[in-house]
């Protein structure tokens, strides 16, 4: 059966990846779209993502180490037994799918935030 460890790894990977997009990719998708004062709003009603672009470097390398875990740990049991009950089977085959499937859409997102952080600026100037 899937790993617990896989699970929480994927999801931390997931919700830490989305802290990326909000601290990098969100303001820079606003304020390109000329939506500033929609950003002011949102930062006036969240004023924790002020701390997320100023330590954007912790914040992707924590993410960064959460998805290599999580992929190293989906790697090391992607051959692992599921249950012979059918039922736990088949609920270990779709955990192990989403389980795929969250991790790619945590780099996805990750990469989407590093671009946008770190890269953006020098493209686009």
């Amino acid at each position: 059966m899937i790993n617990n460890k896989e699970l929480v790894a994927s999801y931390l990977s997931l919700f830490t990846s989305t802290g990326t997009i909000l601290c990098c990719a969100l303001p820079a998708l606003l304020v390109s779209l000329g939506l500033g004062a929609s950003f002011a709003g949102l930062v006036g009603a969240f004023p924790q993502i002020i701390w997320l672009s100023e330590n954007k470097i912790f914040v992707f390398l924590i993410s960064g180490s959460l998805i290599l875990i999580s992929s190293l740990l989906t790697y090391l049991n992607r051959n692992a037994p599921c249950p012979i009950d059918p039922k736990k089977a088949l609920a270990c085959k779709v955990s192990r799918k989403w389980s795929i499937r969250i991790l790619i859409l945590s780099g996805l997102l990750w990469l989407t935030g590093l671009f946008f952080a770190f890269f953006a600026q020098y493209i686009f100037l």
